[in-house]
């Protein structure tokens, strides 16, 4: 059922701060190498990765030695500023030690909506994708201010990754977070909520399942993930929620493997009719 996986060609991989950011506020870099070993190992193999990034505030507040991310808008927009800096250094290095250089790509949603920068945003994405170079994506903080949310902000990375998988047409998402998959109650506090294994449809009674946010040095929850999933859906494509503290796990979902939760029409599911 899930052996198709396996020939997807273009890929993105959406890692969240969580994953990127030890509790403590730390950055987690045996994670983050692990990271690039596997994607870096899945271009040798010959698939077409991004990599969509959350982190940037959360490396901020690791470098300037914040104990808490602070609330107002210039203070975060500064940070943002300096995390995402940071975060591409460390992305830069680890890549650069498998061989595979890496480009930031920085969008806001007025990018994506205007047509003739859609189609150079697109442009910009197949010419590193032909040159071997891994895309690195993140909403830019530093311009996506709440106070013009409707004009120029994603709202979080999850939804962002969804529409960079429509914008490049890949065939896979996967989403790596900080829980093994989407359940029907919040596993932390039910021992006996249940995994999904696979979703067909985002229905409101699943959208009620989803709960709040995620982390303190994080914005997404499982109703962004839910957002992320329908956009994906509704492109034909497929989307993978899984947990993201062991990255080559990604090796097993692209092998086949019953790992985490899986977004895919049932007509795809049954016959692949599709990407």
């Amino acid at each position: 059922m899930r052996a198709s996986l396996k020939n997807c060609k273009r890929i993105v991989i959406k890692v969240g701060t969580s994953t990127l950011m030890y509790p403590n506020g730390n950055v987690n870099l045996r994670t983050i190498e692990k990271l690039a070993m596997v994607l870096s190992d899945l271009c040798n193999e010959g698939k077409e990765v991004v990599l969509v990034s959350s982190g940037a505030i959360g490396v901020g507040c690791h470098k300037l030695q914040l104990p808490t991310r602070p609330t107002e808008m210039p203070d975060l927009q500064a940070i943002a500023a300096v995390g995402q800096s940071e975060l591409m250094n460390i992305y830069n290095k680890f890549f650069g030690e498998y061989g595979y250089t890496v480009g930031q790509v920085l969008l806001t949603r007025d990018v994506i909506d205007y047509p003739t920068s859609r189609k150079n945003v697109i442009n910009t994405f197949n010419k590193l994708l032909e040159n071997r170079i891994i895309p690195i994506v993140n909403e830019n903080d530093t311009v996506a201010i709440e106070e013009i949310e409707h004009l120029t902000k994603f709202g979080d990375n999850d939804r962002l990754s969804a529409i960079v998988l429509e914008v490049i047409q890949a065939d896979l998402l996967i989403m790596l977070s900080d829980i093994d998959g989407f359940y029907d109650s919040n596993p932390t506090e039910n021992p006996d909520s249940k995994m999904f294994t696979e979703i067909h449809q985002i229905t409101p009674e699943l959208q009620s399942l989803a709960g709040g946010k995620g982390s303190a040095f994080g914005t997404g929850g499982m109703f962004t993930k839910l957002a992320a999933a329908d956009k994906v859906l509704k492109n034909d494509s497929k989307m993978v929620l899984t947990n993201g503290n062991q990255p080559t796990i990604i090796f097993d979902i692209m092998n086949g493997k019953n790992i985490g939760t899986l977004f895919a029409k049932e007509a795809l599911v049954k016959g692949e009719t599709g990407q």
